[in-house]
């Protein structure tokens, strides 16, 4: 969340950062509820000092004498006021903090100007995505993709969204979790394997909450939620902790399975596997001092890009304007890859730096120079995120004898092609 500092003592330039994105958040009514919420807590406090104070005299009295049984029926008014101010207090903050955890991160003041995905930045380009591949198809219509990827009866077992890999598929999918989370190893991601499950507690920490509820399947029983993505745990790892400056940068990565709801999703552009609830991905996390923030996301970018690299895609960076940023980003580069036979982008990763935006809901700090706790900066990004990796090699390794394996995962896989 924002700096509650920053929303009272400049209001203006909060508004203005929250209409550059796409989230409509009416800050005047949250400075009213904080108002409120403020002289209700003080109310409740001079209650309680009243009642402390009453206490005091009541003591130093005869116990037993008219004195001390006036003062009695005094102090039982004076707590039951104390009581109801408190329960008021309680009830402004709930009804302050519930508006003030709507409104997003403000955008770095790099982001670019624009109201969607068309309007978003292109930072560079990798690879011939103007070559022309008259033959290649789509990954869905490849005449063996049924039977190795099979949606059917992933619907009888589960439901629209929840398909099997079969096989070569599956040794596939294996072989790019274990190519990625090796890649990360080597340039300096500890591995951790977190739970696929989240209290709200950790949701509402990271930002997915009150964002995205409508996403995430949930448990209702036990108030649990099937995770979106690894860095909900990875990131809750540190909630209400404080860190050693010299423990930073600290570096994760994991895989997991994913799970999303994708309501409203439908159509063309989701076919195949396009777009799936339950996928697999190899998420990176960053906790970084404030100053070196910026320079890691860009090494995270560069870090995906290698990937993609040696995976022989071409594929483009985007820098996200402002009104296709997400809710708890200040910056985000998507990385795309070029599909020829559906002639489009496929989105294969986001990389994001959320500066204080999650810490200061995860209570994450670290003691600086001076020994004082300061919040530190989150960072994430999908390194990679598999279905849509897995159209991109199905469409763009085609060839005569089958799809071919690129050089770098060949020792994962154990197979050089695909027939």
């Amino acid at each position: 969340m924002i700096d509650i500092k920053l929303l009272r003592e400049q209001a203006d330039l909060v508004s203005a950062a929250v209409a550059h994105k796409k989230f409509k958040t009416d800050i005047d009514a949250v400075l009213e509820l904080d108002t409120v919420r403020r002289a209700k807590i003080t109310e409740a406090e001079q209650a309680r000092a009243a009642q402390k104070a009453a206490n005091k005299e009541m003591a130093s009295l005869a116990k037993g004498s008219p004195e001390f049984m006036e003062a009695v029926k005094g102090m039982k008014a004076i707590a039951n006021r104390a009581k109801d101010l408190e329960a008021e207090a309680k009830a402004a903050d709930e009804a302050f903090q519930e508006v003030f955890l709507s409104i997003p991160n403000l955008p770095d003041p790099s982001v670019p100007v624009g109201k969607g995905e068309d309007e978003n930045v292109i930072a560079s380009t990798h690879g011939d995505a103007d070559a022309d591949f008259p033959h290649a198809l789509p990954h869905f219509d490849i005449p063996w993709f049924e039977s190795r990827i099979d949606f059917a009866r992933g619907v009888k077992t589960a439901g629209a969204g929840f398909p099997f890999y079969v096989g070569e598929m599956s040794r596939l999918v294996r072989a790019l979790i274990n190519f990625f989370l090796e890649e990360a190893r080597l340039n300096g991601y500890e591995e951790v394997l977190p739970p696929i499950v989240v209290n709200a507690e950790s949701a509402t920490a990271t930002g997915q909450l009150p964002d995205k509820e409508g996403q995430m399947y949930v448990d209702e029983n036990e108030g649990l939620y099937l995770i979106p993505t690894a860095e909900v745990p990875v990131t809750n790892f540190y909630r209400d902790e404080i860190l050693d400056a010299d423990e930073l940068p600290i570096m994760r990565c994991a895989y997991t399975p994913c799970f999303r709801r994708e309501a409203g999703s439908w159509g063309a552009h989701v076919r195949g596997l396009n777009r799936l609830h339950q996928f697999d991905k190899v998420e990176i996390v960053r906790f970084e001092k404030p100053e070196n923030s910026y320079a890691a996301l860009e090494g995270m970018v560069e870090h995906v890009r290698g990937l993609l690299r040696d995976l022989e895609l071409p594929f483009r960076t985007l820098r996200l304007c402002g009104g296709d940023l997400g809710f708890t980003a200040a910056l985000t580069f998507d990385l795309e890859v070029w599909s020829a036979a559906q002639g489009r982008w496929l989105e294969v990763s986001s990389v994001s730096n959320f500066e204080t935006f999650q810490a200061n809901r995860l209570h994450c700090r670290y003691r600086n120079s001076d020994g004082k706790p300061q919040l530190v900066h989150t960072l994430n990004g999908s390194a990679l995120a598999l279905p849509r990796i897995v159209a991109a090699l199905l469409e763009n390794h085609q060839t005569p004898e089958g799809i071919r394996i690129p050089a770098a995962l060949q020792p994962y896989t154990g197979f050089t092609a695909i027939s």
